[in-house]
C-alpha cells in the first residue's frame, strides 16, 4: 500500500460569486457560491459547506473502517458537524469544528467500547487531523430498540445482493 496519495479538484468562476467545482474522478460537477454572509447566493454549496461535509463524511468512513477492523457491529451512525468561523487578526477562519456523532449500538454492554471507538475515530480522521481549528466532539450513544435492529438487519440482507 502506498504512503502517498494525491487528490485534485478544479474550480472556475462562472458569474457573480458563483462557480463550479469538479474532482478529477468522474463525479458530477458541483455548482457553488460564496455563502450569503459573504454576499453569495443561498441554495448552493459553499466552500464552508464543503469543509464541514468533508469532516462529517471522513468521520463516518473512518469509524466504519475502525469498527470493521475492531469487529464492532454498530446499528447506525449519524454525525452533525458545526463549523465556527470567526474574524481574527488575519481575517476570517474556521476556529472550531464541533462533531456531534450519534451512534446506535445493539446493547448497553457495548457503550464503553463504542465510546472508545468514537474517540479513536476523532483522532484518526484524516480531514480533522489536517485542520488547525479546535476539534470538539460531543458524542451520543444510544442502544437500539429491538425493532430498529431487526429493520437494520433486513436492510443489510436486502443490500447484500447489490453489486458494488
Amino acid at each position: 500500500m502506498s504512503s502517498r496519495y494525491s487528490y485534485r479538484a478544479n474550480a472556475r468562476w462562472t458569474s457573480a460569486r458563483r462557480g463550479v467545482v469538479q474532482a478529477d474522478s468522474e463525479m458530477k460537477s458541483i455548482i457553488f457560491s460564496a455563502p450569503p454572509e459573504f454576499q453569495g447566493e443561498s441554495g448552493f454549496w459553499s466552500p464552508e459547506d464543503f469543509l464541514v461535509a468533508a469532516t462529517a463524511s471522513c468521520f463516518v468512513t473512518t469509524f466504519r473502517a475502525i469498527a470493521e477492523f475492531s469487529k464492532f457491529e454498530a446499528v447506525a451512525l449519524e454525525i452533525s458537524v458545526e463549523g465556527v468561523v470567526e474574524k481574527g487578526d488575519g481575517g476570517y477562519q474556521f476556529t472550531e469544528l464541533i462533531l456531534k456523532p450519534k451512534l446506535t449500538i445493539r446493547q448497553e454492554g457495548d457503550r464503553e467500547r463504542a465510546a472508545r471507538l468514537l474517540e479513536k475515530t476523532e483522532h484518526s480522521c484524516l480531514i480533522s487531523r489536517s485542520l488547525k481549528s479546535k476539534i470538539t466532539m460531543e458524542p451520543k450513544i444510544q442502544v437500539a430498540e429491538p425493532q430498529m435492529t431487526e429493520q437494520a438487519e433486513i436492510q443489510l440482507v436486502g443490500l447484500s445482493g447489490i453489486n458494488r
